[in-house]
């Protein structure tokens, strides 16, 4: 068995009888998803993409992570090799009526792991599709019971020089902040990810745990969260922070909107480098999400 871990609800399973639905997949899907496919006990989701998931080696090999290199590229598997995962607290505070302290395990345990396979669109026009496990963020939500007053989320990655070489630089304003409307939080797509393909989540991925929002730009995706955060007022995220002409709050994909240094109408789904993809609004999820920003002028707000 490849990387299965019981802690965070991750069962190892006898190989299920062949169905007509895998046996699809042997034909059309790259052959390193039928390898972790029948291994770990998870729901499959309604709100997958029918799309071929890219191949894992590639996922886990172009990466953006700034806390380990600068730039997209292999970097932050190179330099997250001796990364440790555990031990790990998560804290949820803020506007709540149940806040807490949790080990990652414990913060996991009560959920109910789904497969979500997303596009992913990164703001520099590079893309893959991902076969995540995690935990609707809903669900978090709901169980901490938010007050009136918690408009937003404000999501913050570990902040530990030792874990995380590049935060001895001032490369970022550390540590990486990033935030959601609370609304978009509660979206059925916005996930918890705490694997990939039928494994546990990489450290280049995002270890031990990570958002994904699929309809925006993956710089939103914060990783390694240690705190979420239920606030009044609209959180300042890292990027806008550091480039507000280049970076808003909202980041939502969105071809006619380019960005200041590049077209956004075309990505390149990697391992290809030429734009072989057009782009689509809210990187196609359009019909799921198109009623959070009713009235909103998304180039203003972008």
């Amino acid at each position: 068995m490849i990387g299965v871990v019981t802690s965070i609800g991750f069962d190892i399973k006898p190989k299920a009888k062949q169905t007509a639905t895998t046996a699809i997949r042997c034909q059309v899907w790259p052959r390193t998803y039928l390898r972790y496919a029948s291994k770990v006990s998870m729901k499959k989701s309604p709100l997958s993409t029918s799309e071929a998931p890219s191949r894992y080696e590639h996922i886990t090999s172009y990466n953006n992570f700034y806390e380990f290199a600068p730039g997209a590229g292999d970097g932050p598997k190179n330099n997250s090799k001796n990364f440790k995962p555990r031990p790990w607290k998560i804290k949820i505070d803020g506007n709540v009526n149940k806040p807490g302290d949790y080990d990652i395990d414990d913060f996991i345990k009560p959920y109910a792991l789904e497969e979500r396979i997303y596009r992913m669109r990164c703001v520099e026009a590079w893309s893959f599709v991902v076969p995540w496990i995690g935990i609707p963020m809903a669900d978090v939500i709901k169980a901490v019971e938010p007050t009136a007053k918690a408009k937003y989320l404000e999501m913050t990655t570990l902040m530990d020089t030792g874990r995380f070489p590049m935060q001895k630089t001032d490369l970022l304003q550390w540590p990486y902040l990033e935030g959601l409307r609370l609304d978009e939080a509660q979206n059925p797509l916005t996930l918890l990810a705490v694997g990939l393909y039928g494994e546990v989540l990489p450290a280049q991925n995002g270890a031990p745990i990570r958002l994904v929002v699929p309809w925006k730009y993956g710089f939103k995706g914060v990783k390694s969260i240690v705190r979420i955060r239920f606030v009044e007022n609209q959180p300042r995220n890292t990027w806008q922070t550091m480039a507000p002409s280049e970076y808003g709050f909202y980041a939502n994909v969105n071809p006619n909107v380019d960005h200041p240094r590049w077209s956004q109408a075309r990505e390149r789904r990697l391992p290809s480098f030429i734009p072989n993809h057009k782009t689509e609004m809210f990187n196609g999820y359009t019909e799921q999400v198109e009623y959070l920003y009713k009235g909103m002028d998304l180039r203003k707000n972008f």
